[in-house]
């Protein structure tokens, strides 16, 4: 998780700094476009955590996503509102979008709306929540993520006069590039999280177990999402966003074997820096990913919007994710300062209560 929110960086840096002809017809483009194909890693961890953590209930379910969508919503506002408010956003920015300044309040909703992978996050708790209080086999997760799978093609948004009933509608079931990232399929990741999830759980938290099963399933998913992809390729893997079924296996195989490959490494290199840098990533996964996107956005005011060479496009890269660390780093600054302050505010009260 750690090391996908740090390539997230990159890839969002090709899609809203590069020219179109950088994205798709260039060795970088296709280079960074295939390390996106890592973004399920967030959602098998997300799904293996909820199964794992001892106060994962219902209700604390719904609180989560109730504050995750909250920040998702939040981020859409000002990595999207801010800029064009603040008359910082290129005019080929909301040009792309099929609109012409100055943009309406409806637009601005529009975009604020945006489904991104916090709103499939927050959107998904609920129904997680769900299947941990009454699924309590795990073949039975595992058939139940291959079902979300297929179901994400059985079902088409139905447009109705009721704004929030479309809205919710695109939320679950988006064919379209206003949701990027809807629950079905996406869901089928975090369910087989939770999969391997009550598998280590079941195993006593062997993790030698736990990984030598993620290779082997890794194997057979690619060989199953293969043939899927070869019969009907249109079908199984649309595109990245909206994926099919066999598009859902044929990924999810690929990234269970290079989990299992990163427990190999791990295996034999602990305690080192690099590896204490992608942990923290992985702890402040929700914080980093909102301020890269933020910082990536606003700066389209000094660097344009898809307006940059491939040499452009590789020194903003690490550009990018100096200055998302940085702005996280002045984040850890203000919150050790305020729990310190409380901190020593409790400690003064505790002192004068039991000197009186």
């Amino acid at each position: 998780r750690g090391v996908s929110v740090i390539l997230m960086i990159l890839v969002h840096t090709l899609w809203i700094h590069a020219k179109q002809e950088v994205q798709t017809q260039t060795a970088l483009g296709h280079f960074i476009h295939f390390v996106g194909r890592g973004t399920p890693v967030f959602l098998i961890a997300m799904g293996f955590s909820f199964m794992i953590s001892g106060n994962q209930n219902l209700s604390s379910a719904i609180k989560r996503g109730i504050y995750i969508l909250g920040i998702g919503f939040l981020m859409n506002f000002l990595k999207f509102v801010i800029p064009i408010l603040f008359g910082f956003a290129p005019n080929n920015f909301i040009e792309a979008y099929g609109w012409q300044n100055p943009v309406t309040t409806q637009q601005l909703i529009y975009l604020v709306l945006t489904g991104d992978i916090l709103q499939l996050a927050g959107s998904a708790l609920l129904i997680i929540g769900l299947i941990r209080k009454y699924v309590s086999q795990r073949i039975v997760l595992l058939l139940l993520a291959i079902l979300i799978a297929f179901m994400s093609r059985w079902f088409i948004p139905i447009e109705t006069d009721f704004f929030i009933v479309d809205y919710i509608q695109q939320l679950f079931f988006s064919n379209g590039f206003w949701v990027y990232f809807p629950v079905f399929p996406w869901l089928s990741f975090i369910v087989l999280g939770m999969f391997f999830g009550k598998l280590y759980v079941e195993n006593n938290r062997d993790q030698k177990i736990l990984f030598v099963r993620m290779l082997i399933y890794g194997l057979f998913f690619i060989s199953a999402g293969a043939l899927m992809l070869w019969y009907n390729h249109e079908y199984h893997f649309n595109d990245f966003f909206h994926l099919g079924p066999g598009g859902v296996i044929y990924l999810a195989g690929w990234n269970f074997t290079v989990l299992f490959f990163f427990y190999l490494l791990l295996l034999y290199t602990r305690d080192n820096p690099v590896y204490k840098f992608i942990f923290y990533c992985s702890k402040n996964v929700t914080s980093i990913y909102v301020i890269q996107w933020v910082v990536i956005c606003w700066s389209m005011g000094i660097f344009g919007f898809q307006n940059s060479n491939s040499w452009e496009t590789l020194l903003l890269m690490p550009f990018f994710v100096a200055l998302t660390f940085f702005v996280q780093y002045l984040i850890d600054i203000v919150r050790t300062k305020n729990f310190y302050t409380l901190t020593k505010r409790k400690g003064i009260l505790a002192v004068i209560k039991r000197r009186s």
